[in-house]
């Protein structure tokens, strides 16, 4: 008996890391919004870089694409400077106020395709 849940314990790990990723059907793919500001914070990690971005209104996090995928399309992490202007076209979370899944991003007038 033992053996058997260890087993299926076993065949449930390499679904873990699909299990900790959020779906993109958590926001609004309908609305899509244009934030610029500054940004405040940033992260390179797996599995998705992010920003806190300052906008007018308030200070967004920014859910960006895989590491791997930015630096493939020429967005290093030394671009992703705090006190650097960016803007971010993406869409909101439904349900958390503060954050949008980003689509492109430009800095410095060169735009990354994020998606």
């Amino acid at each position: 008996m033992r053996r058997r849940t260890a087993l299926a314990a076993l065949a449930l790990l390499p679904a873990w890391p699909a299990a900790a990723h959020h779906g993109w059907s958590q926001y609004e793919g309908d609305r899509p919004l244009t934030l610029t500001g500054t940004i405040a914070e940033t992260s390179y990690e797996f599995p998705h870089g992010t920003i806190r971005l300052k906008a007018a209104d308030k200070t967004w996090t920014v859910v960006l694409a895989p590491p791997s995928r930015m630096t493939n399309r020429g967005l290093s992490p030394d671009a992703l400077k705090v006190g650097v202007s960016a803007t971010v076209m993406g869409y909101p979370h439904k349900s958390i106020g503060d954050e949008l899944r980003a689509e492109r991003i430009t800095l410095d007038s060169t735009t990354t395709e994020l998606r």
